[in-house]
């Protein structure tokens, strides 16, 4: 099949495209290449998607439609899966203005292609930062998300709903997933693991946010993937919700649409997070506790029965696994 892969440049994007295109998939790859981060980084990932004659990259910013709709919709992708986004909460306080361009006006225009090109199914990445002042644990989808604490949440609230209204007026299939603290190899700096393996091999402090009471779903990047891939083959049709016993499905009822959590729905605390990558490096971190920072959420913990239900998968990758093959792609990458 044909899929359109947006952020194929990123650490979610390269580690989905460079799995489709190992099954014999062609991918389409849309990345603006934004300096959020090192672009080496995305440049190197996209190198090695190269390595696949189906690969085909198109370098240029979502809002920027001109320079990229016309060759989008002459190659016709039958899978369109969105992952383009300015990513980062705390960034969000300080430039919101890329969020408001890329997540709403970006995703408006992956729907507006959409639209032109009716795909088997488009899936769309949100977060589960979306359910923001929500204290009911686990979070389930069906759980209202009306709180949003930072403005990344907020536009991928937006997403949802934009998303949400495309699929009702124009009948496509529509998927918006929402992933939990994704971590592994080729993952972006500014992320915890990166910038703790980082700075307790060169010596500094590590920042460790809400005093060490914060605890996170961590999501093993393969298992993200695998769910993604599952979830591909399974679009919504209205008026056919999934049975299971004690599960409300999030069909929609007016819709082909659906909302589902990928997490383990094991949550880690980040203390322990922390003596993991200690204990995988063999050195101990010097520990800063810090406040917890505006826009961040205490506790994230996922309710994965939904994936379970539809795709019989559920993510299960130990962190001390993750923690472990993480630190081998860095030592390689960047201690030689």
């Amino acid at each position: 099949m044909q899929y359109l892969v947006t952020g194929s440049a990123g650490f979610i994007g390269f580690h989905l495209a460079r799995r489709l295109l190992a099954a014999g998939h062609s991918v389409i790859g849309l990345d603006g290449m934004t300096p959020y981060y090192d672009v080496a980084l995305k440049e190197d990932r996209h190198r090695i998607l190269a390595e696949y004659d189906t690969f085909r990259p198109i370098i240029a910013m979502l809002e920027d439609v001109d320079r990229w709709r016309e060759d989008v919709l002459a190659a016709k992708p039958d899978i369109i899966v969105h992952l383009a986004a300015q990513a980062g909460v705390r960034y969000s306080i300080d430039n919101p203005r890329a969020y408001i361009d890329a997540n709403a006006v970006g995703s408006f225009n992956i729907l507006e292609l959409a639209r032109s090109l009716e795909p088997r199914h488009l899936l769309l990445a949100s977060t589960s930062s979306v359910y923001g002042a929500n204290t009911a644990i686990p979070f389930k989808e069906v759980d209202q998300a009306r709180e949003p604490l930072s403005l990344y949440a907020a536009t991928k609230l937006a997403m949802e709903a934009m998303s949400h209204s495309y699929s009702h007026l124009w009948s496509i299939p529509t998927t918006n997933f929402r992933f939990f603290t994704v971590y592994g190899p080729w993952g972006r700096p500014d992320m915890a693991l990166f910038k703790f393996v980082s700075a307790i091999l060169d010596g500094r402090p590590i920042d460790i946010y809400g005093n060490g009471e914060m605890e996170r779903d961590f999501t093993y990047i393969d298992d993200l993937v695998e769910a993604i891939v599952r979830l591909v083959d399974c679009p919504p049709e209205a008026g056919n919700p999934v049975a299971a016993d004690g599960l409300t499905d999030t069909l929609s009822p007016v819709a082909p649409y659906r909302i589902v959590n990928i997490g383990g729905g094991r949550p880690t605390g980040l203390i322990r997070f922390v003596e993991v990558i200690e204990a995988e490096l063999g050195m101990p971190a010097r520990r800063n506790m810090m406040a917890m920072q505006p826009g961040d959420v205490r506790r994230t913990y996922a309710d994965a029965d939904l994936l379970e239900a539809l795709t019989g998968y559920r993510p299960a990758t130990p962190v001390e696994d993750g923690v472990r093959d993480f630190v081998r792609w860095y030592r390689e990458r960047y201690a030689g």
